[in-house]
């Protein structure tokens, strides 16, 4: 018997929203139906929805107080992807998450721990006083790159670990679509924040256990950037051993790796290319074998599949499956906090800032 397809409605309608959602959502239409796009602007919802109806001719657009108000009335739409400015995000998925909607948002999971705090509370009341208990997950598609997913898996066999680096040379410069965007501008931590909670979920994933405190310095060298555009951290892990963080946001030759070296080898993850698609290489290397292996892009759509899934789930009665932790809320607020002490800490010039736990 064929699934019924789950119907959402994409709350945004920018650059990810036509660059990603729609194109990725479009590859997975089997499972799933898009049934409205909603933004403050007519205009805006118009231009993603033209895009939408290539792939998904019954979608609605909607703007305004009024069209929201459409969408969270509907109850034939049980999920909403939330792509909004990061300013924004919190409180207009916690309005839907109170109206009974599950909620897919984009990163970052929060603007700082304060919000977290806030945040994390209200979802809990919710949840209180909710006779089902609606899904709340951050889109954070590194935890679901293979790349990482292979990798964890690997890190057991270098030994104990004995240094961690993660090094993010960006490229956000005028050519980049996301440079003007205004409210990375007007965001606090500015593109490091915004960027760097993937790297952050990355790193995390990888080593398989928390960071548990940081000492950081930022600078602001280039004026085209909001502030800070440069962090250097070092780090301690829950298992002993420590590490580094170095982040560019736009260098002339980007380069993004995290390399583990442990007593018995070696295991890094480079971006790159190979044959025209855009992924990561992983090389191993230990006494027994050295090897690599390229994984191509498809963490989006991944963590698309993961969220429908979730939510087809939480429809049928008498299901107790448990909702995907890699999108949890909880997990994309912790690579919030890692940063937010690492912001705390470059404020405090330096000073060891112990990292809250969730």
């Amino acid at each position: 018997m064929e699934e019924e397809k789950v119907r959402i409605a994409i709350l945004g309608a920018g650059i990810f929203v036509k660059t990603q959602y729609i194109p990725r959502l479009a590859e997975i239409s089997d499972i799933v139906e898009v049934g409205a796009i909603w933004s403050r602007s007519e205009v805006s919802a118009r231009g993603a929805v033209e895009l939408a109806r290539r792939h998904f001719p019954g979608v609605e657009c909607k703007w305004g107080d009024g069209g929201l108000d459409e969408i969270i009335q509907d109850k034939s739409l049980p999920a909403v992807a939330v792509v909004l400015a990061g300013q924004v995000q919190v409180d207009m998925s916690l309005g839907l998450l109170k109206a009974g909607k599950h909620v897919l948002q984009e990163k970052p999971a929060s603007a700082s721990y304060t919000e977290i705090e806030k945040a994390l509370t209200s979802y809990h009341s919710i949840c209180a006083n909710s006779s089902s208990r609606p899904i709340w997950a951050v889109a954070e598609n590194y935890r679901f790159e293979p790349v990482f997913v292979e990798c964890k898996k690997l890190v057991a066999d270098i030994g104990d670990i004995m240094s961690v680096q993660l090094i993010v040379e960006g490229s956000m410069n005028s050519s980049n679509p996301y440079f003007s965007s205004s409210w990375r501008r007007d965001f606090t931590g500015g593109f490091i924040l915004d960027m760097g909670v993937h790297f952050i979920a990355g790193l995390r994933m990888l080593v398989g256990c928390e960071l548990t405190s940081v000492s950081a310095t930022t600078t602001h060298v280039d004026l085209t950037l909001p502030p800070p555009d440069t962090i250097t951290s070092s780090f301690q892990l829950e298992n002993g051993s420590s590490g580094v963080f170095v982040m560019v946001v736009s260098s002339r030759s980007p380069k993004i790796f995290w390399r583990v070296v442990g007593l018995k080898g070696t295991l890094q993850i480079e971006r790159g290319n190979q044959d025209g698609k855009h992924g990561y290489l992983s090389t191993y290397d230990s006494a027994d074998r050295t090897s690599s292996t390229f994984y191509p892009f498809c963490g989006v759509t991944e963590e698309l599949k993961a969220f429908l899934k979730d939510v087809s789930s939480a429809g049928k009665k008498g299901n107790l499956h448990e909702p995907e932790t890699r999108c949890s809320f909880i997990e994309g607020a912790r690579d919030v906090a890692v940063l937010d002490a690492m912001l705390e800490s470059a404020a405090k010039h330096g000073e060891p800032v112990n990292i809250k736990k969730l």
